[in-house]
């Protein structure tokens, strides 16, 4: 996965709530089972008229030449609905590297960070500031630091994060990843261990 560390782009903002997985990638397009390609279909239902690719919806964010960036800001309750890991895949094929909400459904949560999608929980008040920005504005996200920070005004705020996918993110490590980089603290331990068994078994 690509190491994520500080994010620093425009954004697109999602003014919708409740977006659920299956409006972030419709059920008919779950058929594949390799991750590439699902960006194309993201949002499908809200960017094009009776699914005609040459019928963008052209009052839908996503079709609008105004916005764009790797960050994608969105209202509360974001990736509520069925458990799909493929919601996380068209996020990331599209191009967009963090999502920015004021509640996230845990499953969501959890597949973004698994995908190498930064999931960011703010304050609602802090989510509308955000929105308060004009479409040129840029934003800040510091995963190291745990900060984002809005750069038009410099206001800026802190999110939380489990300490091990902060640290798979940061490197770039998938959970397989991240135990052969521990391979050696691994060894140690058993080395360790075993030779405390040998020492009770022989007291013994």
């Amino acid at each position: 996965m690509q190491k994520l560390r500080i994010i620093k782009s425009r954004f697109v903002p999602l003014k919708i709530e409740n977006v659920d997985t299956d409006q972030i990638i419709p059920a008919r397009f779950l058929k594949a089972t390799t991750k590439e390609g699902f960006g194309k279909n993201l949002f499908r239902d809200w960017r094009y008229e009776n699914n005609d690719e040459s019928k963008p919806k052209k009052d839908f964010v996503l079709n609008d030449p105004a916005y764009s960036g790797e960050i994608l800001v969105a209202e509360k309750n974001y990736g509520c609905g069925s458990s799909r890991e493929h919601a996380a895949w068209a996020i990331k094929d599209y191009g967009f590297h963090a999502v920015v909400s004021s509640f996230f459904a845990d499953i969501f949560k959890n597949n973004a960070l698994n995908n190498g999608v930064l999931p960011v929980q703010v304050s609602e008040s802090f989510l509308q500031k955000i929105f308060g920005q004009g479409a040129d504005s840029e934003l800040t996200i510091d995963l190291d630091k745990q900060k984002i920070r809005i750069d038009n005004t410099g206001e800026e705020e802190s999110f939380g994060i489990s300490p091990y996918k902060k640290t798979c993110l940061m490197n770039g490590y998938d959970d397989i990843d991240y135990l052969i980089s521990i391979k050696k603290d691994i060894e140690e331990f058993e080395t360790k261990k075993q030779s405390e068994n040998s020492k009770t078994y022989q007291s013994a």
